[in-house]
């Protein structure tokens, strides 16, 4: 199947596999070399990995996949606990797209929401992901719990989009690509570093029947029982056991509100990481310095201290 704009990955197969009943996942696939799963934010999609897959194509089986509620991947309805579109769910399928297409333990490059979800799959099926990198995020259970009025006026949209339905959706569905323009042109750079292909992606995905409900389920699952979740594994002591790299942008909201490697530290047990000269939007803004960072401990190579 063909999904998006092709030019974005010359080369690359994309397909459609079944994770649960009446949901699937979206990927694009390509490249050699042991497996590396990479999951997008909000308000975006596998597009967001276009300037670094060509090179980490050389080194890496490469599954670009679209969270569920995102992108070209299904879009069901959300249940009254916000279960359907759990990072434990969603965790869950892509840990199911991996194993259909033969990869049982692999490597995962997560952005924002999907950092978020790549968190959940370490913690839920510790003996699948070998190693992690998240990018410009801290733990979702920290950056609730110590929000400030900084953090809520930077990120707004955490606070928007757990409204309860229909209202949010409602306003994103008016003008989905104002909404695009909105949210990702406020950030510290602006709309420059996005190739405006890419940006018609974002937009055309958004405007899928499905997909502004989709987006508002997953905040407001992390607002509920994501939370929930994550205390259970703060009780029980449960910290994620795969070593952990953690990038963040120098000029954005996390790097402002938040200590990231302090905070990863008390959820993993081997953290390394540094925030990069850049804004939130890492893989777009930065991708020379970022490949820089992942490609050497994606290898196996530890920073030194």
């Amino acid at each position: 199947m063909r999904c998006g704009d092709p030019t974005l990955f010359p080369g690359f197969e994309s397909l459609l596999v079944p994770t649960d009943e009446g949901v699937a996942i979206h990927a694009v696939t390509g490249g050699q070399g042991p497996p590396l799963l990479l999951l997008h934010g909000h308000p975006q999609t596998h597009a967001i990995w276009h300037k670094v897959a060509p090179e980490l194509a050389k080194r890496f089986t490469l599954v670009m996949a679209d969270l569920r509620g995102y992108g070209d991947s299904s879009k069901p309805l959300g249940d009254e606990e916000h279960l359907a579109y759990s990072k434990r769910v969603l965790a869950q399928d892509q840990l199911t797209l991996m194993q259909a297409l033969g990869h049982a333990r692999f490597a995962v490059l997560a952005h924002d929401r999907g950092a978020r979800v790549a968190h959940r799959l370490a913690l839920d099926h510790e003996a699948a992901v070998s190693r992690l990198v998240l990018l410009d995020i801290a733990p979702t259970l920290a950056m609730y719990e110590q929000t400030t009025e900084a953090f809520a006026r930077a990120y707004w949209h955490w606070f928007f989009l757990i409204q309860p339905a229909p209202l949010p959706e409602r306003l994103i569905e008016a003008d989905p690509a104002a909404y695009i323009r909105e949210v990702m042109g406020r950030r510290s750079a602006g709309l420059a570093p996005f190739d405006p292909r890419a940006l018609a992606e974002y937009t055309r995905c958004l405007s899928v029947p499905g997909s502004a409900h989709g987006l508002c389920e997953d905040y407001r699952a992390s607002a509920s029982v994501d939370l929930d979740h994550d205390r259970a594994d703060r009780t029980l002591g449960h910290r994620v056991a795969a070593p952990l790299q953690v990038l963040w942008g120098s000029r954005g909201a996390v790097h402002r509100c938040f200590e990231p490697l302090v905070e990863w530290r008390r959820a993993a047990l081997n953290v390394q990481g540094r925030p990069l000269a850049c804004g939130h939007y890492l893989p777009e803004e930065v991708p020379e310095e970022l490949l820089a960072e992942v490609l050497p401990f994606l290898a196996g190579e530890t920073a030194m201290p």
